[in-house]
């Protein structure tokens, strides 16, 4: 992550993040770092429906798709970007060892990220398979993920 919040500094670049499923993990992680507050614009933690739609997922794409899906971490990338008004948007939903008795669409154990660079219109999608047994190893699994994502990104 230090790398990460380094060549975001150097590019003179922000990030946001809504997440699901990971609680602020990710956003926890950056700001675990010193120099953060020159990167990190904005970060919600969304785990109802009813908060990501008022962040701005559409609602008929949580009805298509699911909450659970590439296409409602896509909406939430890119609604964050747009509201923090920075340059990359990170949207993180998933199950993490759980059923969710409000939500029963969509694969167990599934995690899908979506991170938008607002600048090139790009949208850099990840699926990750939440198999350890903790949800917070889980979580950390994703965090690494995103990491690794982030940095073929730069």
């Amino acid at each position: 992550m230090q790398r990460i919040i380094e060549i975001l500094t150097n590019k003179n670049k922000t990030i946001a993040t809504m997440e699901s499923c990971t609680g602020g993990a990710l956003a926890s992680a950056i700001t675990d770092i010193e120099g953060a507050s020159e990167i990190i614009k904005f970060s919600a933690v969304t785990y109802s429906n009813e908060y990501k739609i008022k962040m701005g997922v559409d609602p008929n794409v949580i009805d298509k798709y699911s909450v659970y899906s590439k296409e409602t971490a896509i909406e939430m990338a890119h609604n964050i970007s747009e509201f923090a008004g920075s340059n990359y948007g990170i949207g993180i939903t998933g199950k993490l060892n759980r059923v969710d008795k409000n939500n029963p669409f969509g694969e167990d154990n599934k995690v899908f990220i979506c991170i938008y660079d607002k600048d090139k219109l790009q949208d850099y999608l990840l699926e990750v398979l939440a198999t350890e047994k903790s949800r917070k190893d889980n979580k950390e699994l994703v965090i690494n993920e995103i990491i690794k994502k982030l940095l073929e990104i730069f």
